[in-house]
């Protein structure tokens, strides 16, 4: 590449690029440390608060939009703050730093305890601001100022200081694997929070080592920009790159960085909350799409090319509308299969959104501004997945949305488009395809047939094959995309036969009236979490995991031969099936987290668990174990049903946890936890927290289940019961079905220890 200009010297000929490895070393481990502590907070903080908000996904993608905005003042910081010269800025810098010593170590705040019934989104931003802003805002500014500030010096590189982007984002990638593979396994939170102070004490160092390096080197000039048409060497071979033009920026040009900065972040958002909603609720995968999101960035600002530009641009629509055809057959397994699929696509999606932007990167002299309206368009996507689409849609609509945005921004053919053809049929094409799929799938309807899942799948692979004709032109096919997945017709289909659907902060809630029309269905994202027959006089009766030749039957029939009146706490309420086992005398009490599952429970139209029980149920919104720990009753029996989807709420699963049931039972009261899980093995969980407290843990494994069990709408299931000694397990201890779980499978598990990799399936 071209060598920035040096400056004369004395003699009047040009000084020699400095040849120092010190101002590249210095900048590159400044970036790196920042960039890793930046994303060791996001998960780590996360798992502070998760505790008070029940484990729910959306207080991660909340998170994500904070850190978004977060990362976006911080680069307007960066950008405005260039007004002020190099060495005033690096004070003013430091002078930041330093007082954002005041903030550590990281903590939730004392007292913290979000709204029970209001929204907990405006809290949790209120906390996270208090808890973790001013010092995630320095970081976050590190990358742009260090960058900055090694643009202004003699370096040989200096011309073209985009690869240290490149290394941000490495340092990124290497704090958000970290943590849940080497620092949540082995560290407390608190010794997390430790680690944190100390990385950011390492910063503290590199950043003042660089700015009093670059104070005392002379000025360096304005980088050079090479000639119009060449691509900067460090760029690789991408063709014609921006950074090659200088002079003002067009709105034009902002607005398209804008948008190839929005699409990738919201598609990042959406095949999270797809993947935890519709396909599996598994929480390490949420790790896994912000990971791409990184790598992308960090190909295509490297010093090589690693996948050709015009590769990724031509692989997109070719797996993209394969993916249609996952979607609509909304397969659950095999499952690694279906959510690397779902990777892929966003892979490619973000590499070539984020390769454009690449190519279209202004001259160093443009570096703030321009990081400056990527950073507005990832925090524009984060906003608009997890503040406005679940209020505006009751399903994911923003995976289709955020895809068909991305082919809105491909780069037309060149050979199409020297051969416009009439705009109308840019929009008047796509909106065939999107009425065909509503007519045949209402046909079926009329003729009574639902659920013809291969027959939806062969409509959208049929319609699949005129879009192909549309790739080239951005526009046609960008809108043909959307009219395939917004008129999908499983979701046609599911519509028609939906009694109810919301979506709140914690999640998709859907009930549906099943294929055979005799059962009402409860789904939380893709797991089943209830099920009602609908004639009246079976309506109460226990179905899926909660049958009466179940473990629960035989815990309720262990309890009532030595109690017949029973003071009864559940923790989550879901459809309200335990309420089933309530008789005349006894006293029940439910802790739900989520109004919406309040209210679909507590509607007769739905669901009559609750309004048909003998006794009246006693309702408590919020966080189970914090209602638990503010109430006075004593209970014979406490049931551990609460989960988000699969997703584990861990912090109702710790040592702490456990010894606050313990002391809200009698003395001879039965804990009870459903531990049925797709994903997780937790019946070695709770074989360490009874081993721990000295308590006796039998397991039931329901797994294998007869014809006429599955025909009556049963469902395999795990259940645990926890008690303080073999004596209180009744009839349960001379049950051969109840067997002692081995211990010595997981560690213990304690509000500042747990580890769900420990403990998870590998089948």
């Amino acid at each position: 590449m071209t060598s920035p200009a040096a400056p004369p010297t004395s003699a009047g000929t040009p000084a020699p690029p400095e040849e120092s490895r010190l101002p590249l070393l210095l900048s590159t481990a400044a970036v790196l440390v920042g960039a890793t502590l930046l994303f060791l907070i996001q998960p780590m903080f996360a798992r502070m608060i998760l505790p008070l908000l029940g484990g729910s996904p959306a207080v991660w993608n909340t998170s994500l939009v904070f850190y978004q905005l977060l990362l976006l003042a911080g680069y307007a910081y960066a950008h405005a703050s260039r007004r002020l010269g190099v060495r005033s800025q690096a004070l003013l810098h430091i002078g930041l730093v330093l007082v954002a010593l005041i903030s550590l170590p990281i903590a939730v705040p004392r007292g913290a305890a979000p709204p029970v019934e209001a929204d907990p989104l405006p809290w949790l931003l209120l906390v996270l601001t208090t808890a973790i802003g001013l010092p995630f805002f320095v970081v976050s500014s590190t990358g742009p100022l260090i960058q900055r500030w090694f643009s202004a010096t003699r370096h040989k590189d200096a011309g073209d200081p985009y690869f240290l982007y490149a290394a941000s984002n490495l340092g990124s990638m290497v704090g958000l694997l970290a943590y849940p593979f080497v620092l949540e396994p082995r560290l407390r939170l608190a010794d997390q929070s430790r680690v944190w102070t100390l990385g950011y004490g390492l910063l503290a160092v590199l950043l003042i080592a660089s700015a009093i390096l670059r104070m005392r080197a002379p000025a360096g000039p304005a980088p050079a920009v090479p000639a119009p048409g060449r691509a900067p060497a460090r760029a690789g071979a991408r063709g014609t790159s921006a950074a090659a033009s200088a002079g003002a920026i067009r709105g034009s040009r902002r607005l398209r960085w804008v948008l190839l900065a929005f699409a990738p972040s919201s598609l990042m958002m959406a095949v999270t909350t797809h993947i935890t909603t519709d396909v599996a609720a598994v929480p390490l995968l949420w790790v896994i799409p912000l990971a791409i999101y990184l790598l992308t960035f960090i190909l295509v600002f490297s010093r090589r090319t690693w996948i050709p530009h015009t590769v990724a641009v031509r692989a997109l629509p070719f797996l993209l509308l394969p993916l249609l055809l996952v979607i609509v057959g909304q397969p659950a397994q095999p499952l690694w299969p279906i959510v690397t699929f779902h990777m892929v696509v966003l892979f490619v999606a973000a590499l070539v959104c984020h390769g454009e932007l690449a190519k279209d990167r202004p001259p160093a002299e443009h570096l703030t501004e321009f990081y400056l309206w990527i950073a507005v368009g990832g925090a524009l996507g984060g906003i608009f997945n997890a503040i406005v689409a679940p209020l505006a849609f009751r399903t994911v609509a923003e995976y289709p949305i955020a895809l068909a945005v991305t082919c809105l921004l491909l780069p037309p053919r060149k050979e199409l488009s020297k051969k416009p053809l009439p705009r109308i049929l840019d929009v008047a094409l796509p909106a065939i395809i999107a009425v065909i799929p509503w007519l045949i799938v209402r046909r079926l309807a009329a003729a009574a047939v639902f659920d013809n899942r291969p027959l939806e799948v062969l409509i959208t692979a049929v319609l699949i094959l005129p879009v192909l004709t549309f790739v080239g032109r951005p526009l046609r096919f960008g809108l043909g995309v959307a009219a395939l997945m917004l008129a999908n017709p499983a979701e046609i289909g599911r519509h028609l036969r939906m009694l109810d659907s919301e979506r709140s902060f914690f999640g998709v809630h859907r009930v549906l009236l099943n294929a055979g029309g005799s059962y009402h269905d409860l789904f939380h994202g893709a797991t089943l979490h209830g099920v009602q027959r609908v004639v009246p006089p079976l309506c109460r009766e226990p179905l899926s995991y909660y049958g009466r030749s179940g473990p629960l039957g035989d815990v309720f029939r262990a309890l009532r031969e030595r109690k017949p009146r029973l003071q009864v706490a559940v923790a989550g309420l879901g459809a309200g099936a335990t309420a089933a086992y309530a008789d005349s005398g006894d006293r029940w009490t439910y802790y739900e987290i989520d109004p919406v599952v309040w209210r679909i429970a507590t509607d007769p139209r739905l669901f009559c668990f609750l309004s048909a029980s003998p006794v009246p149920q006693r309702v408590v919104l919020g966080d189970a174990r914090r209602s638990i720990a503010a109430s006075n009753d004593r209970y014979d029996v406490l049931i551990l049903d609460a989960y988000s989807s699969d997703a584990i709420p861990v912090h109702l699963l710790t040592r702490e946890a456990v010894r606050l049931y313990r002391s809200h039972l009698t003395p001879d009261g039965l804990l009870v936890f459903h531990v049925s899980n797709k994903f997780f093995d937790l019946p070695p969980v709770v074989a360490e927290l009874a081993a721990d407290g000295g308590l006796t843990c039998r397991v039931r494994e329901n797994l294998v289940l007869g014809n006429d069990e599955m025909r009556s709408g049963q469902l395999p299931s795990i259940w645990a019961v926890v008690v303080r000694g073999p004596q209180d397990l009744g009839a349960l201890g001379s049950d051969s079905l109840w067997k002692a779980p081995p211990t010595g499978r997981t560690a213990l598990w304690t509000d500042d220890f747990s580890s769900l990799f420990s403990v998870l399936r590998h089948k």
